[in-house]
């Protein structure tokens, strides 16, 4: 029986947290969770894009202006998320930006920028909601990347936050299971998204499309109770030929 099935049985309704969901993966996953019967809550740092992205998906999603660089800012977030919903059943941690450079010429606002975004304001975003996950139990999913685990030339800010993140998501698992709360990593190679200023087409057709993403996490929230994928990779399963 999943949380939604029980909370829908006891009179509640369950509901979600995403960050960085104005859109590609995060704004995906909000809506599938919504389409779910999920009520969400969606950041960003643009008040236009996330307003119009909450009203896109429609039904009680609210959009948050939020940087979670600002651990302030996300306790604030959630508490209005709590304080609207009745509490906190999954908070998905997608917030993220890349800079690209070798150690040489990296200047240290990008370095600064990717690591207090990707792996700071995921430890904040983490903080800031297990408070109200604990009360009923939860799941925290983490959007790291295969990054994670295979760094390249160039990627130094980037690896080191995602080789970050996957060891703050291990340790999660340890510290809240026994408050039966879930966390997945979900690993992926190349998405259609517009990270790192790329804007979708159709040549990315070959690549993991955001609401593919989107329906894996629906997916692991549906698997039984008892088993917990804590680790999921995620590639293209076709990519062109070189």
């Amino acid at each position: 029986m999943t949380d939604q099935t029980t909370h829908q049985q006891a009179g509640t309704r369950s509901s979600a947290f995403v960050t960085g969901a104005s859109k590609g993966i995060g704004y995906e996953v909000a809506r599938a969770l919504a389409g779910a019967g999920y009520a969400v809550t969606i950041t960003s740092r643009d008040e236009a894009e996330i307003s119009e992205a909450a009203r896109k998906i429609g039904g009680t999603a609210r959009g948050v202006v939020c940087d979670v660089r600002d651990p302030d800012a996300l306790v604030q977030a959630v508490n209005g998320h709590v304080e609207a919903f009745g509490g906190l059943d999954v908070l998905f941690v997608n917030a993220g930006v890349g800079k690209f450079d070798n150690v040489a010429d990296m200047s240290i606002q990008d370095w600064q920028a990717v690591i207090d975004t990707n792996l700071s304001g995921a430890f904040y975003t983490i903080k800031a909601g297990i408070p109200a996950l604990k009360k009923r139990g939860g799941y925290i999913f983490t959007l790291s990347s295969l990054a994670g685990k295979n760094p390249f030339a160039g990627g130094a800010a980037y690896n080191a936050s995602k080789f970050g993140l996957n060891g703050l998501s291990e340790v999660l698992t340890l510290d809240l299971r026994a408050h039966d709360i879930k966390v997945t990593q979900i690993m992926p190679g190349s998405v259609a998204t517009h990270f790192a200023g790329h804007t979708p087409s159709d040549a990315d057709a070959w690549k993991i499309q955001p609401e593919d993403i989107a329906q894996l996490t629906v997916d692991l929230l549906n698997m039984p109770a008892r088993t917990l994928p804590s680790k999921v990779e995620v590639r293209p399963s076709k990519p062109p030929k070189k």
